[in-house]
């Protein structure tokens, strides 16, 4: 499905990771390979920019961490970041430039694109944020199903396979979650997309669009 396609959902020039999407068609396909991905971009790096912290963490000097936040790697926290209190990323994460990961927020396995905004008590795991995406307060990625089937992608042509148990959210550029949404495993939402607060969302939202509930998924006006 093309609306779902890295090209059309992203905008690649706003993350450290472009060389990461290449040759894939779906983001999710990108998932198993962060981890070897960080490691080696991580040693190319350059130290001027760079501060090596622990084993394979790499923090941009211009970044601000929060003494009390936790970092574990494989990991890249990008420059001007913003990384505070107590937050907990448990590793293959690459944070882009300019992102906040905020309060007791835990990361794991992701891509946050430049200027991310995961500010508040949020979970994000196995997930691809595009540019400029914001998730609101307490809103999380849930990346595993209650049966611990594989998960499955559902889209208006079909369900497609991911072969993946741990899937969480791939949200396009500019998308805006509503505080305490649950994102459900495989759930999928185009860029310049708004999720109303308190929602569910399971499956393919398209981009430009107004998600209010299950089934009332509204075309967002152009002012």
């Amino acid at each position: 499905m093309k609306e779902m396609t890295v090209k059309e959902m992203y905008t690649l020039e706003e993350t450290i990771a472009k060389d990461l999407f290449e040759g894939v068609t779906y983001p999710w396909e990108v998932l198993p390979k962060i981890s070897s991905f960080i490691l080696e971009l991580g040693a190319s790096l350059p130290e001027e920019e760079y501060e090596k912290r622990g084993e394979n963490v790499w923090v941009a000097r211009s970044a601000k961490v929060a003494p009390t936040a936790f970092i574990g790697g494989p990991a890249i926290i990008g420059k001007d970041a913003e990384v505070r209190h107590c937050a907990f990323i448990r590793g293959n994460a690459i944070v882009g430039e300019g992102a906040v990961v905020g309060n007791s927020t835990e990361l794991k396995n992701v891509v946050l694109f430049n200027k991310v905004q995961v500010p508040h008590y949020n979970y994000v795991g196995d997930s691809i944020l595009g540019y400029k995406s914001h998730m609101g307060a307490g809103s999380i990625t849930s990346n595993v199903k209650s049966d611990k089937k594989l998960v499955v992608v559902k889209t208006p042509e079909g369900n497609i396979e991911t072969g993946m148990k741990k899937f969480g959210a791939m949200l396009g550029d500019h998308v805006e979650v509503g505080c305490g949404t649950i994102l459900n495993p495989g759930s999928v939402v185009g860029p310049h997309t708004n999720i109303y607060p308190l929602s569910s969302v399971r499956g393919f939202v398209p981009g430009g669009s107004i998600y209010k509930c299950a089934g009332e998924v509204v075309e967002m006006r152009q002012e």
